[in-house]
């Protein structure tokens, strides 16, 4: 099957991502590639932390018993892996072998925004008065040119915290709202070569962008429920948890767009949670549901 269009025409590879045998997908929450295309998947199942190459072939496992919930997973400058643990309220640094390096936050204390945990998502959101320090339900880690780290801090918070390269909090913007600046669940981020910080602003069905220090700059309104932003080679890539893939240039102009968004999500894309690329500008896509999986598009065009 062939998706996007011009010079973004993919085509979906069926059955891409394999698993050892007796071994499910589940929600595949987060996802990234590494600098030898070596393909992360982070799950909720008692399997966390898959690693594919780039056939789609299982590698190894890691992560057993060390998280919460798993949200968001992103591979670092020097090619450590960073994972958000929604439910722990914590970010951990790996080495790829899994090894840990470091802790941001304090693992079952959550910062104090007032959020009160519900099954309906909304009422949840709705709960949270303000912005608070890290973290409360982060989601989210992104890198900028200099080093330095973003964290989205989304479903228990409405706030975005720079930190250092070695994880000293510089500072955090954000509060609840639908105004510039404010926040109903940012879920992922990315920053630009000049260091523009983009946030999926996932219920405002937006993507707001900032400079480096969260001065709001404009935000883009033509997505539905933006969940992840990343960038490369000055193209903006956007998961939109319908089911669809909105692909622009740095100032917002659409180039192409993979699946449909369809209310509850597209035969090919149910639930585009994460996404990433590749080093052969190929597309990779985590869902969560319905029928959780990772799908790999091959760059056509």
């Amino acid at each position: 099957m062939i998706y996007g269009s011009g010079k973004f025409t993919y085509e979906l590879v069926p059955g891409w991502a394999k698993l050892p045998a007796g071994w499910n997908w589940d929600q595949a929450s987060g996802l990234a590639v590494d600098s030898e295309d070596r393909v992360f998947v982070f799950m909720r199942t008692d399997h966390p932390v898959i690693i594919l190459d780039r056939d789609g072939n299982f590698i190894k496992s890691w992560g057993d018993g060390l998280f919460g919930r798993p949200h968001g997973l992103t591979i670092g400058p020097d090619g450590s892996v960073y994972c958000t643990d929604d439910k722990d309220h914590v970010v951990h640094k790996f080495t790829s072998d899994g090894k840990l390096l470091m802790t941001l936050g304090t693992k079952g204390k959550p910062s104090d925004s007032g959020y009160i945990l519900d099954p309906d998502l909304m009422k949840a959101l709705g709960s949270i008065k303000r912005g608070a320090g890290p973290f409360n339900r982060p989601t989210q880690v992104t890198f900028a040119p200099s080093g330095e780290m973003y964290i989205t801090d989304g479903y228990g918070n409405a706030r975005v915290h720079r930190f250092t390269a070695d994880g000293k909090l510089i500072g955090s913007w954000g509060k609840p709202g639908a105004g510039p600046g404010e926040f109903c669940l940012p879920h992922g981020a990315a920053v630009d070569k000049n260091g523009r910080v983009f946030v999926a602003d996932r219920e405002n069905s937006r993507v707001q962008i900032f400079t480096a220090e969260g001065k709001f700059l404009e935000q883009w309104t033509d997505v539905i429920k933006a969940a992840d932003v990343f960038i490369k080679d000055d193209v903006v890539y956007i998961a939109e948890l319908p089911g669809r893939i909105t692909i622009t240039d740095l100032d917002g102009k659409v180039l192409a767009r993979v699946g449909e968004a369809a209310g509850v999500g597209s035969p090919v894309l149910p639930n585009a949670h994460s996404l990433w690329i590749d080093s052969h500008r190929d597309l990779y896509v985590g869902e969560v549901s319905p029928g959780p999986r990772i799908e790999k598009f091959v760059l056509k065009g």
